[in-house]
């Protein structure tokens, strides 16, 4: 008799779904089941939902097929219609052992074999921007007490973590549901004194208006937090932000970066940007992106426009698919020739790396994707066993494994990533 298939999760979306599913993976024992855990931040990512239950229920005929995540929040009838699915459990309930049919589990470690942690600190978003469906499957706001985040990364530590990457919804509107109210950079804080064996603290995406002061100094002065701001930004022309019911201005988005990269020059800029709003023109899409540019941003999301129901902006005069298309395509394009040129200026530097499997490859403190070339004595003992013990022990160092800490020398770029050796 052929053994049970150990229990899946496939995940779709964003970081606090991956964070999400490492907690759902510790619910299921050993049965026989599929867990699609789906987005539904465009159309697309919808599709790529439904595609992924297909392509499960093909592979594992026998297994139970659970949908959960924003998509199957938003549209529950819909996922429950397919034939391939067995159930539903939504948003609210994905964090319930019960739901997943086991008893309640003591709390354990997850991210065995992943480069870093990620920790849930926050859920759903009070704001309502004109074209996101995902409040309608996050819920109003909500902070994890500072108590719990600071004992799950102590948790991360011990078990051999070097990075925790802090996600959320809306992040930097964390703590306004807690007694006191404390504040994103609060936490931040926190962590750094309770947890000292963290040495490497990341931020998932912040909405660049909601960084105080606090918050800001943490992220310029502090060198156990990364040098890697991912703003949520979507657009570059006030009108268009005005007709996404954003908080900033483009003005305000340039003035943050500036003083960021004044304090802290390191700092690598990261943002979400939309193609193709509903009403935006050639002038207004040409301010998007001279963004880049002008927010120096390296490390790009870019996003089709599309419609998601229910939303104001699906009301609005839309674009046309072709051109949102057009426009979606140079803004890549705009992305990658500055990000090309953003990685040659750190050809020659030295760099620490958080490796990620299978250890020939990882990220630096900045996010730049490095490929850790293979050193010389390595090359040499490819073309032969190695002939003696020490040999052997200087071959098994000659990489790293996932979840270390190393420094590497960058020596050129490739393929849109940085090429280093062990330094």
């Amino acid at each position: 008799m052929l053994a049970p298939l150990a229990p899946e999760v496939i995940t779709l979306g964003c970081r606090l779904n991956i964070a999400e599913s490492e907690t759902i993976r510790g619910f299921l024992g050993s049965r026989d089941v599929v867990v699609v855990n789906s987005c539904a931040v465009t159309n697309e990512a919808v599709k790529a939902t439904r595609a992924a239950i297909r392509r499960a229920r093909r592979r594992r005929p026998g297994a139970e097929i659970v949908v959960t995540g924003c998509a199957a929040t938003i549209d529950p009838a819909g996922f429950a219609g397919m034939a391939e699915v067995d159930r539903i459990v939504g948003n609210p309930d994905k964090l319930a052992p019960g739901h997943w049919g086991a008893p309640d589990l003591p709390t354990t470690v997850r991210f065995e074999g992943h480069a870093r942690a990620l920790v849930e600190v926050q859920n759903g978003c009070d704001h309502r921007c004109t074209f996101c469906a995902i409040p309608f499957g996050r819920g109003p706001s909500r902070s994890v007490p500072a108590g719990a985040v600071v004992g799950r990364i102590a948790e991360l530590v011990d078990a051999g973590h070097n990075e925790v990457v802090l996600t959320g919804v809306d992040l930097t509107s964390y703590g306004h549901d807690l007694p006191g109210s404390p504040t994103l950079g609060h936490l931040v804080e926190r962590i750094l004194k309770l947890v000292p064996g963290l040495p490497r603290l990341r931020l998932s995406s912040l909405d660049g208006i909601e960084i105080d002061d606090r918050l800001f100094d943490l992220l310029t002065a502090e060198a156990r937090v990364m040098p890697h701001v991912h703003l949520s930004l979507q657009a570059g022309d006030d009108m268009i932000l005005k007709r996404m019911k954003r908080r900033h201005t483009r003005a305000q988005s340039v003035a943050l970066v500036g003083r960021l990269k004044a304090k802290r020059p390191e700092i690598a800029i990261g943002a979400d940007i939309i193609a193709g709003f509903p009403t935006e023109d050639e002038a207004m899409f040409a301010n998007s992106a001279a963004l880049i540019a002008d927010c120096d941003i390296v490390h790009a999301h870019v996003f089709p426009y599309s419609p998601r129901a229910d939303t104001p902006a699906a009301r609005m005069p839309q674009v046309a698919p072709p051109v949102v298309k057009d426009r979606a395509a140079r803004l890549r394009a705009a992305a990658e020739a500055h990000r090309t040129r953003w990685l040659e200026t750190l050809v020659g530097t030295e760099q620490r790396v958080l490796v990620e499997a299978p250890g020939d490859r990882g990220r630096a403190e900045n996010f730049a994707e490095i490929r850790l070339a293979p050193t010389p004595f390595a090359l040499s003992l490819s073309k032969g066993c190695p002939s003696s013990d020490e040999e052997q022990d200087r071959a098994s160092t000659s990489s790293a494994r996932t979840g270390d800490v190393v420094s590497a020398t960058i020596t050129r770029t490739a393929d849109n990533e940085l090429i280093g050796t062990f330094a």
